[in-house]
């Protein structure tokens, strides 16, 4: 039988509410607040806390505070990556990050989404003293390939990959994947011109 950790990681709608889950989260809350405290300058500190905050994590990694997770080790960071200040990932699922990618500040990247309907969303006749939330939560892994630049307040929705080479324009709203090579922006993102000599 799945736990609910698993039954999140394979897509499937899960309990949020679980105590594996929870145990994650609130480890996740306590090396984000001491991480966040750090001084810019204490880089070793800094380090480490991040190791053990993520799944992995590269070399010539600079992550500006303040910085919000929700497990953490679902985090996965390639070698030369900045990310910015006052961005947050959600990551339910994983979020794989590439090599030489540039993350602007107030970044937002979510994995968890609900079902649309409300009565797929919310749980009938919903017991306050169960230990299951009222709602159903599922949750879709995002992608970010190498050499990517993510433009300020870019906000990258559950099952989205944005391909190597690509530049999303600040504000934008990217609900589906982006291919590699590419300029994307707007709400929806979308592709409005080719880059690296690719047609």
């Amino acid at each position: 039988m799945k736990t609910e950790l698993q039954k999140c990681l394979d897509g499937e709608l899960f309990n949020t509410s679980d105590k594996e889950i929870l145990k994650l989260i609130h480890k996740a809350r306590e090396l984000a607040k001491s991480y966040n405290a750090t001084s810019s300058t204490d880089s070793e500190s800094r380090k480490n806390i991040l190791k053990d905050l993520f799944g992995s994590i590269g070399t010539n990694v600079n992550i500006d505070t303040p910085f919000y997770c929700d497990y953490g080790k679902h985090i996965s960071v390639g070698n030369n990556v900045i990310i910015n200040i006052n961005c947050t990932f959600v990551d339910c699922n994983k979020i794989e990050i590439g090599d030489n990618v540039l993350i602007a500040s107030n970044v937002q990247i979510y994995t968890a989404t609900h079902p649309v309907e409300v009565d797929e969303r919310l749980v009938a006749n919903w017991d306050s003293k169960s230990d299951k939330p009222y709602f159903r939560t599922y949750a879709l892994p995002v992608k970010i390939e190498d050499n990517v630049w993510i433009g300020g307040g870019v906000i990258i929705l559950p099952g989205v990959t944005i391909g190597k080479n690509s530049v999303i324009g600040a504000g934008s709203v990217v609900n589906k994947s982006i291919p590699a090579n590419s300029v994307a922006v707007g709400n929806p993102c979308r592709v409005i011109r080719k880059v690296n000599n690719q047609k």
